[in-house]
């Protein structure tokens, strides 16, 4: 499994504003495991995958890194619009993930979170304003 499955497991359950022992909990697996999912330290099997995708809400395609259209899987419904509301929460996380990339690659992570704050502004704006 590559790298992006890793980090777009992470984000996700950052995203949903979850710990990890509860993700681990709904997705029927010890925290240990998710962690070592999430760190690319294992590599899970398509069980597990599949429980990600739906308890995500996302296609197998985007969590495993191939599209980043996260289009919900069949049977779901999902807004063509984005939700601002979603997307400023969004935001404010990748913020959040920026201040600990920021210790740890000062570089990469003041890149990151400027293109965070320029988003948060855009999405405060919203369309035609």
């Amino acid at each position: 499994m590559n790298v992006m499955f890793s980090q777009a497991l992470s984000y996700l359950r950052h995203e949903k504003g979850i710990s990890q022992r509860q993700a681990a909990q709904d997705l029927g697996v010890s925290q240990a495991l998710l962690s070592h999912y999430e760190n690319g330290i294992r590599e899970p099997g398509l069980t597990f995958v599949v429980k990600a995708c739906d308890y995500y809400q996302v296609s197998a395609d985007y969590l495993l890194g191939r599209t980043n259209d996260r289009s919900c899987p069949a049977g779901t419904t999902e807004s063509s619009q984005p939700d601002p509301a979603v997307m400023l929460r969004t935001a404010d996380t990748l913020s959040r993930v920026c201040a600990d990339l920021c210790r740890e690659e000062p570089e990469l992570g003041l890149l990151f979170r400027r293109l965070a704050t320029q988003l948060g502004k855009d999405l405060g704006k919203g369309p035609g304003r």
